[in-house]
């Protein structure tokens, strides 16, 4: 068995062809998603990067494994305490080891485990390749490395080989030599004029007129990422430079499916393509940007061609990433591990219909929230708004406004209830499968230690900013919320 594993960093599901882009993004993606199975309804349980990864590799909600954020306690692992032996259960329950448990040879490319000080992401692994570049790597970066493994491994039997690619980050750094296959392309219909000066009146990091976080700095070294959305033409440069991103990788994915080929290898190879978190563009006011408990943060793609898999299926069950898992292990044939989360959707596969009835999604690196994805609603409690003036409570239509733009929390008061009530049924569920020596919930830690990591000690600076782009209305109300800031 021979098994490839493409994590594609910050890629949302909708800007892929085989998703219904009308936009050539992805013609290599496409091709696989056409022989395998593609989820429609795959979100992360935990965002962004480094909570994402932390649920996926360990099969835990942040909740249970206390990473749920980019800093602070809430960075960190939870240690296993007086019930640890010789190696923590990483070393046994990872995903990785899955594989490993078959004899295969366990393989990652990714700096992941250095950019966050993640040092767990590599558990499982027999080996690790690490890119050297903190995660601002472009694919020519990561590519060599892949097509020297392909070239010396791939005709031998037995092996798990994760590769891990960056270019749909922020900043967005297609090379500029690549140009833009999407010049002639239009910018998104749904931010109109109206909108984009909408946009422009709002706060919080990341907006049309911060999109550096929080002022309209641009960095020269990357001519795709603006500071500032001025007018549409502005919005069509920045979309393009999140399309170029995802073009530029999907053409090295068709070097490394290339090289495959050519070592005989890639008919029978079984193939998963993911993303860790998915990014606003333009959605809740935020621009090049992954930071909120939303639709569309936390929806990732997912497309897997396995043996016997019905091809060309399209899944429609709600989903976790944290899923992966048990569903790999199912397919292999094995137990799963009694701590995870997750729960298998392997005979989604098969063409069944499979999933929850409801997903909870949380953020703590940006803002602090919780969401609730069930039926066409999504449902967000904000805790700490991380400088946006989110509501307590929102709601959306994600079915019929897949960009989030109008909030329908005042008009479904009972909708609101009903969320509110599986939110609540959830964390009365975690909590009760606390691991041993545990009581607390790593939101409230985060909230303890002053917020959200990006969202932390930049208020003072970033009102100045305000008042300098005649949206000073804004600060009296920022300094409500968070008082603790002007001490």
């Amino acid at each position: 068995m021979r098994v490839l594993f493409l994590d594609l960093d910050t890629l949302r599901p909708d800007h892929l062809g085989c998703y219904g882009y009308a936009r050539q993004t992805s013609p290599n993606i496409d091709a696989i998603a056409r022989d395998g199975v593609r989820f429609e309804n795959y979100h992360c349980s935990d965002a962004p990067c480094l909570p994402s990864r932390a649920a996926l590799m360990s099969g835990r909600f942040g909740i249970h494994t206390g990473v749920v954020g980019h800093g602070g306690t809430g960075a960190d692992m939870r240690l296993t305490g007086p019930s640890r032996w010789f190696r923590d259960t990483m070393a046994s329950d990872a995903l990785p080891n899955i594989f490993r448990r078959n004899g295969m040879r366990t393989v990652s490319i990714s700096p992941f485990a250095e950019r966050h000080s993640a040092w767990w992401f590599n558990a499982g692994f027999t080996e690790m390749y690490n890119t050297g570049m903190g995660g601002m790597e472009s694919a020519e970066h990561v590519t060599p490395t892949a097509l020297e493994w392909i070239d010396r491994h791939a005709r031998e039997e037995d092996w798990f080989l994760h590769i891990n690619y960056w270019d749909p980050h922020t900043p967005y750094r297609a090379p500029a030599e690549f140009g833009n296959p999407f010049a002639d392309d239009p910018p998104p219909a749904w931010i109109t004029e109206e909108m984009l000066d909408r946009h422009r009146q709002m706060v919080g990091p990341h907006g049309a007129r911060e999109l550096s976080m929080y002022s309209n700095h641009t960095d020269p070294n990357y001519p795709r990422a603006l500071g500032e959305l001025r007018d549409l033409a502005d919005v069509k440069q920045f979309v393009d430079g999140y399309d170029c991103g995802i073009r530029y990788l999907d053409d090295h994915l068709g070097r490394l499916f290339q090289s495959l080929s050519e070592q005989g290898v890639m008919d029978d190879l079984l193939i998963i393509i993911s993303s860790d978190h998915g990014e606003n563009l333009g959605e809740l006011g935020i621009y090049a940007e992954h930071g909120t408990a939303d639709a569309i943060t936390t929806r990732v793609p997912l497309i897997i061609r396995w043996p016997d898999s019905r091809a060309g299926h399209v899944d429609t069950g709600l989903h976790y990433n944290l899923d992966l898992p048990p569903t790999l292990a199912e397919l292999l044939q094995q137990e799963p591990a009694t701590n995870w989360d997750g729960q298998s959707f392997a005979p989604a596969l098969q063409g069944a219909a499979c999933g929850r009835d409801s997903l909870v999604v949380s953020q703590c690196a940006h803002v602090c929230q919780r969401g609730v994805r069930f039926g066409p609603w999504m449902y967000m409690r904000t805790y700490h708004d991380g400088y946006h003036l989110f509501p307590e409570e929102m709601l959306f239509n994600v079915v019929d406004d897949p960009h989030e733009t109008c909030d329908v929390a005042g008009a479904h008061p009972a909708v609101c209830r009903e969320a509110a009530a599986r939110l609540l049924n959830w964390q009365d569920a975690m909590m009760a499968t606390m691991p041993a020596g545990y009581h607390d919930d790593p939101l409230w830690t985060v909230m303890a230690e002053g917020g959200p990591m990006h969202a932390h000690g930049e208020l003072h600076h970033y009102c100045t900013y305000l008042e300098q782009t005649d949206r000073a209305w804004a600060i009296p109300e920022l300094r409500r919320r968070h008082p603790e800031e002007f001490r």
